[in-house]
């Protein structure tokens, strides 16, 4: 047996009043928004009324807090997974805009479709999709979630969906506590939905890389 549907979900809003692209570095938490955020995000898939045989979650603090509520309603604690973490990226620290005037940084968009500037796309796919495996595996029965970030959840869709991989990072469509859910259909994953059951009006989302 194996699972039944697998939801990706992205974590709430992080706690950053400097506004930097703060990638995998420590101390970046959840705001108080976002933990109503995370607690939508596992009120809308508890509510759907599916069984969960699994919890996964990224190692960093946000995602770890973002799963939070579905070990309290589901009553399982997340298996920390690296392979579902942030990527890593050049301008981690920084604001972008400012990074941007600086023409020293310039080299560093020279190849936009691998890219240039952080882990390459094609290598943060083959991650997601070994871990997507493993879980789905492993979970005798039910659905999995798994707690990860904009990035590899938006390149997931993107190469399940069969589209290049090079994108806008300002046009994901993969806001913060989003539901992006999977089935494995034989040997070819297919994408089922997408949600925003959580309230993001005014959210600081500038983080992401």
């Amino acid at each position: 047996m194996t699972a039944d549907r697998l939801h990706l979900v992205r974590h709430g809003e992080v706690h950053n009043p400097r506004r930097i692209l703060y990638g995998r570095l420590p101390g970046y938490g959840l705001s108080a928004d976002g933990r109503r955020m995370a607690r939508q995000s596992a009120t809308y898939v508890h509510g759907l009324g599916r069984a969960i045989g699994g919890l996964v979650a990224s190692p960093l603090q946000r995602t770890r807090e973002s799963a939070e509520p579905f070990t309290e309603l589901l009553g399982m604690d997340p298996v920390i997974d690296e392979r579902v973490i942030e990527p890593t990226n050049v301008f981690e620290g920084k604001r972008m805009s400012r990074a941007m005037a600086n023409p020293a940084n310039w080299r560093y968009l020279a190849r936009p479709e691998i890219p240039s500037w952080g882990e390459p796309y094609a290598r943060i796919v083959a991650r997601m999709e070994e871990a997507m495996r493993d879980v789905w595996t492993r979970t005798e029965s039910g659905d999995v979630v798994i707690v990860s970030h904009q990035l590899p959840i938006w390149v997931t869709h993107l190469a399940v969906a069969g589209l290049p991989t090079r994108h806008d990072p300002r046009r994901r469509r993969c806001a913060l506590s989003s539901v992006t859910s999977f089935e494995l259909v034989g040997d070819v994953w297919r994408e089922t939905d997408y949600a925003e059951p959580a309230s993001t009006a005014g959210a600081v989302d500038v983080g992401a890389v």
